[in-house]
């Protein structure tokens, strides 16, 4: 037996397909930077990282320079910018920012001697 379709709903297929093509459009426009945005931060979090060990080791005098500016170069290299560098004895702390789409992503980090009590950052 065939069917016979109504002239109002010839094209109601391809309206559909293109509004469901639109929303997956849609949806990808708005999750791929939010996926971006956690590759980049996972990137400051290791620039972060780097500086911190960088001042860490010039601290303990293990490398000849300025802790801070060791920091400072090793986020640099990374992609990042320090905007806090303390350093307390042996133990460093960095703060290291990353612009991406107009805001600014940070991350912080400690580095110290193996047997010294680092906390998380903050």
């Amino acid at each position: 037996m065939r069917r016979h379709w109504s002239a109002p709903e010839r094209g109601s297929g391809t309206v559909l397909a293109v509004g469901v093509l639109g929303a997956v459009m849609l949806l990808t426009a708005v999750l791929l930077p939010l996926f971006a945005a956690l590759v980049v931060g996972q990137a400051v979090q290791g620039a972060a990282d780097a500086a911190a060990l960088a001042a860490a080791d010039t601290a303990s005098g293990a490398v000849a320079g300025v802790p801070c500016a060791a920091a400072a170069e090793a986020a640099r290299l990374n992609g990042a910018s320090v905007t806090v560098c303390t350093v307390d004895g042996l133990i460093a702390s960095v703060t290291a920012v990353r612009g991406y789409l107009g805001f600014e992503l940070g991350a912080q980090a400690r580095a110290g001697p193996p047997d010294s009590p680092v906390g998380p950052a903050g």
